[in-house]
């Protein structure tokens, strides 16, 4: 005879990740020129122009893995741009780098020891990056069809088209794919891709063709080359993903 216990599993508790906008969310990078000086407004940065080049330079020995595994302390009185440095720092970096923003305040108000909240507040700031082979779908947006339910209730179902240089294709959508379109603003003249494992949409950029659009015209507009031969190919793609994520 087996006897079976009934096991306690103990609550794992998880700071919670607060998305600010606020003072620092027009920041793009450090604003500084091809040889590291500052320039006097760029980027969403204005002042501390001798810390924003010490930080660039920081910057540079980053990008060559030269201070890997080390902390920068920025010091200085409130509202000096310790922050705003930070992040423009991330920017520069990439999309893909994590950025985490924490007060005091939270730290004493969370239910859990101040060391634990820490950790994770550090662990949630190391990016690591996963390279795998999977199968996409990539393509030059040529139309999104949705149709919504008359009577407003019900799933919406659409229909989208994709062409390389060689060939185009009809997919029919369902309720979360266009709902993921809707997510990432995509349109007509977008080139994307889309992780047939997961449905996961990435927005490459602005097909080349669409350049002179009127909606395409703004400074942070990134143009790409519509994909050559087949929609449908395997290609190894880059997941960036935080040390956080990994253990949960």
């Amino acid at each position: 005879m087996a006897a079976v216990g009934a096991a306690k599993v103990q609550e794992v508790r998880e700071i919670t990740r607060i998305e600010r906008i606020g003072a620092h969310s027009h920041i793009r990078g450090l604003g500084l020129d091809d040889s590291l000086e500052p320039r006097h407004v760029s980027q969403g940065m204005v002042g501390q122009l001798m810390a924003r080049r010490a930080a660039g330079v920081v910057l540079e020995m980053i990008k060559d893995g030269k201070i890997a595994g080390r902390a920068i302390l920025l010091a200085g009185q409130p509202g000096t741009g310790k922050t705003a440095i930070a992040m423009g720092m991330a920017q520069a970096l990439g999309m893909d780098t994590p950025f985490t923003s924490m007060a005091g305040s939270e730290i004493y108000s969370l239910e859990m020891s101040k060391t634990e909240a820490l950790t994770q507040a550090i662990r949630k700031s190391i990016g690591v990056r996963i390279k795998e082979e999977t199968e996409i779908i990539e393509g030059e947006v040529v139309e999104i069809q949705v149709d919504r339910p008359a009577t407003g209730v019900g799933a919406k179902v659409g229909k989208l088209t994709l062409k390389t240089t060689e060939m185009e294709t009809i997919y029919d959508l369902g309720n979360k794919m266009i709902d993921s379109l809707m997510k990432e603003k995509v349109q007509a003249g977008d080139v994307i891709t889309i992780d047939k494992a997961t449905g996961k949409i990435n927005r490459l950029g602005r097909s080349f063709t669409r350049a002179r659009d009127y909606d395409a015209t703004g400074s942070q507009t990134r143009f790409v080359q519509c994909p050559e031969g087949e929609l449908q190919k395997r290609k190894e793609v880059v997941h960036t993903v935080t040390l956080h994520e990994l253990t949960l």
